[in-house]
């Protein structure tokens, strides 16, 4: 690891055991070329010259570090439609750490050489199926899963520290369960890392009617699963709750805008992606210390919201108020292993 890389790692540390707010889901763009039933941003994209520039980004970063070190999760729709991605990459990559998710169709071994030199720290491929037909299917694109496979050994290839920076993103549903295990060994037999996040069903726009959560009665498959492949990149808290999530148990109260906050494709800042209809600022209008501390204060109905139990929540949830030891644990372990 680079002296900037542990810098930067560091001052993130520091902001995450300080209690404030440390974690930034950003859409970068809606607009998308594949259809997943359980997105809801693909249908509400707006034209490139209406989205926020690569000039505003760079504002956001400077804002960003006013506030500490964020995780800055760089997301979409599909952010390689923009064609400007990798200086978006460099505008967070100097003080803050800039991961991206992306469905794998437009990965190159140009733009992702280009990536890692701005400075990305991690990318996330999602696959949700085992098979090529049904992961097709979902994503409403011939092609999908073969492309999803040949992003990632481009994404391994031009990442300094190889696997360790790569990861398959699965949407764990109802109707996928049964592939989890499988997908896990094709993501292990590739040396790269597996991050799973429970379909949220209950937030804004969502619940179509088309997916559906997995029944109560799974963490302990889960947990065994994560047990068995040490690439299941994620805190064993977030498998150990699922079962009461499912079964509408117990839930720990929920800490959007305080850890966390969501900035969309226009500038309007949210307390998560679940409530995205819920804007408490843009950041094109008004100055996000302000916005973030409207966030922190003005919570109605947050703390106890809970409709969903997604990985973003879980990270605020786990190194909130600065983390448990057992969670600190896992960060450091889990996190960075192949």
């Amino acid at each position: 690891m680079s002296i900037a890389e542990v810098v930067r790692e560091l001052g993130f540390a520091t902001t995450i055991l300080s209690g404030r707010h440390y974690n930034l889901l950003l859409q970068v763009t809606n607009r998308c070329n594949m259809k997943c039933s359980f997105c809801d941003f693909w249908p509400n994209g707006v034209s490139p010259r209406d989205e926020l520039s690569v000039g505003e980004f760079r504002d956001l970063s400077r804002q960003l570090t006013g506030l500490g070190r964020f995780l800055v999760s760089l997301e979409g729709g599909e952010p390689f439609v923009r064609p400007d991605l990798v200086e978006i990459v460099r505008a967070f990559s100097e003080h803050h750490v800039p991961v991206l998710f992306t469905n794998g169709w437009y990965v190159t071994e140009e733009n992702a050489r280009a990536l890692f030199d701005a400075g990305l720290a991690q990318i996330g491929v999602s696959l949700d199926y085992a098979d090529a037909r049904r992961h097709d299917a979902k994503r409403v694109l011939p092609g999908a899963f073969e492309r999803v496979w040949n992003a990632v050994e481009l994404l391994k290839a031009a990442a300094p520290h190889g696997g360790k920076q790569v990861h398959i993103m699965t949407v764990l549903m109802r109707d996928n369960v049964d592939d989890l295990g499988p997908l896990l060994e094709m993501s292990g037999g590739r040396g790269i890392g597996h991050v799973v996040t429970l379909v949220s069903t209950r937030g804004y726009r969502r619940g179509k009617g088309v997916d559906h959560v997995p029944e109560p009665g799974i963490s302990a498959r889960l947990l065994e699963l994560w047990r068995r492949h040490p690439h299941w990149r994620f805190w064993r808290q977030y498998l150990e709750k699922m079962d009461a999530f499912l079964s509408h148990g117990a839930m720990p109260a929920c800490r959007a805008g305080l850890q966390s906050f969501n900035i969309d494709h226009v500038g309007n800042v949210s307390p998560c992606v679940e409530k995205i209809d819920r804007i408490y600022g843009n950041i094109r209008t008004e100055s996000l210390k302000r916005i973030s501390e409207r966030l922190a204060t003005q919570r109605d109905g947050i703390s106890t919201c809970q409709d969903c139990w997604t990985v973003c929540r879980a990270f605020s949830q786990f190194m909130g108020r600065g983390g448990s030891l057992r969670s600190w644990a896992d960060m450091v372990g889990r996190m960075r292993s192949q």
